[in-house]
């Protein structure tokens, strides 16, 4: 048995153990329409969409932002994670993966609470934060990495002392150690990590993973006074 063989069997284990019953008919449709739209088969995994609610639960968010909306599997479990009067805005540049993304949440009953805005994240970032929302309590930055440390920037802006922010696919299959990789992805990876590491007002570390995902990774950085 490969490693990944064996990375993806303890998954589909704990999955089986932890939570039977995901995806439940929401999550696993929106799964099987992103398919047959075309969408790439990158969403996160059931164990880390349910790592991400638990950890917008654990922050009592309010609000929060996602930046990479896809189909919006992971929309719809930090969406759960909100109160009834909660709201989570997700920033897509794909028009068609935002129309895959706006069906799925509606199906899973989250229409009134999220919101899926369609452009480049770097136009609709000014633009929201001309709307002076109340500080984000949860950033998930999941979308092009070369603009990783652009979106960590406004996430900054967005935010406020106690918020979390998550950047996930930090690792690249290990890619991002590697001093001779000049990849784009594996340069805004590793630039996001220097401004998350240097940046006075962020307490942080890096988690790698196997599973589902195969071998990755995400950030977290707390920010601070």
């Amino acid at each position: 048995m490969s490693e990944s063989q064996l990375w993806h069997e303890v998954d589909d284990y704990f999955t089986g153990r932890l939570l039977p019953d995901a995806p439940d008919d929401a999550l696993a449709a929106a799964l099987r329409d992103s398919d047959a739209a075309g969408l790439p088969p990158i969403a996160v995994s059931p164990l880390q969409g349910k790592l991400l609610q638990l950890l917008a639960q654990m922050q009592g968010a309010r609000h929060i932002l996602e930046i990479g909306t896809l189909g919006g599997y992971s929309t719809i479990w930090l969406g759960r994670a909100l109160p009834a009067d909660g709201r989570l805005v997700s920033l897509e540049h794909d028009p068609w993966h935002a129309e895959v993304a706006v069906r799925n949440i509606a199906r899973a009953g989250l229409d009134k609470q999220v919101e899926v805005r369609v452009g480049a994240a770097l136009e609709s970032l000014p633009r929201l934060a001309d709307e002076d929302p109340p500080p984000f309590d949860v950033v998930f930055i999941d979308a092009d990495k070369v603009n990783n440390p652009h979106y960590l920037e406004w996430a900054l802006r967005l935010t406020s002392t106690g918020s979390l922010i998550i950047l996930d696919n930090v690792v690249r299959g290990g890619r991002v150690a590697d001093p001779d990789n000049t990849d784009p992805d594996v340069l805004g990876t590793r630039a996001a990590l220097d401004l998350i590491g240097g940046h006075p007002r962020l307490s942080s570390t890096a988690l790698q993973t196997v599973g589902a995902k195969d071998y990755d990774g995400f950030a977290l950085a707390r920010v601070l006074a």
